[in-house]
């Protein structure tokens, strides 16, 4: 049969690998963004042992590759706990928590170069730490992450294929298992290829256009002071 064919008539199995594929990726950007935030401002404003926590949190799924910490929460972890979790949802998880670490990072390195005078100048205005945080430091602080920020998309769409190996049935196992119906390898691997550099330019053209929308005037690359 014709690959051409091939592709059309199973093109509607791909496009759920598709959707699950996005479901992932976004899911997980939540994570990240849900507990990497949080954990940037604990190691900018927080105590020692806070600031100690984190580091380890960091350190542990910055240091593990994907593939062993998919395996570690799907087949110990997450049984030990008595959870008996899809691996969808397993596999959302720990993508999100391995970002988590990284954008942590990256809205650390935002915080920290807002200057210290925009935190004392609210303070001497009547604010409490808090109130600075949230009014002066974050608006500006999540602006100037988003360049950075935004290399998340494609890191976490790519590292999304792993979960094939627990039996999430993302794009990569619905080509796999259109293969082995049909045995046709290249033309199906190649339009899995091609849908992954699609997804990618998407999603990062939509961040860049969101990017250049709320972008501090005279800040970052191209601005004059």
């Amino acid at each position: 049969m014709d690959p051409l064919t091939i592709l059309i008539d199973w093109f509607p199995y791909l496009l759920t690998g598709i959707f699950i594929t996005v479901g992932l990726v976004a899911v997980a950007l939540i994570i990240g963004v849900v507990l990497g935030l949080p954990m940037a401002l604990g190691q900018v404003y927080g105590k020692l042992p806070l600031r100690s926590a984190i580091s380890v949190y960091v350190w542990f799924f910055r240091g593990l590759p994907v593939l062993v910490l998919l395996f570690l929460f799907y087949f110990g972890i997450f049984p030990g706990l008595g959870l008996d979790l899809p691996a969808f949802v397993v596999g959302a998880v720990v993508l999100g928590l391995r970002g988590a670490a990284y954008q942590s990072q990256i809205f650390r390195g935002a915080i920290q170069s807002i200057s210290e005078g925009q935190m004392t100048a609210a303070r001497s205005l009547g604010m409490s730490r808090t109130q600075a945080i949230r009014s002066i430091i974050l608006p500006q602080a999540m602006r100037i992450a988003l360049p950075g920020w935004s290399n998340e998309y494609p890191e976490i769409l790519t590292e999304s294929s792993i979960c094939y190996a627990i039996g999430v049935a993302e794009l990569l196992t619905r080509s796999s298992q259109i293969v082995s119906q049909t045995y046709v390898t290249m033309p199906i691997y190649l339009a899995c290829a091609v849908i992954f550099i699609l997804l990618s330019y998407a999603g990062t053209s939509l961040i860049q256009r969101l990017e250049k929308r709320i972008a501090i005037p005279g800040f970052g690359p191209g601005n004059s002071s």
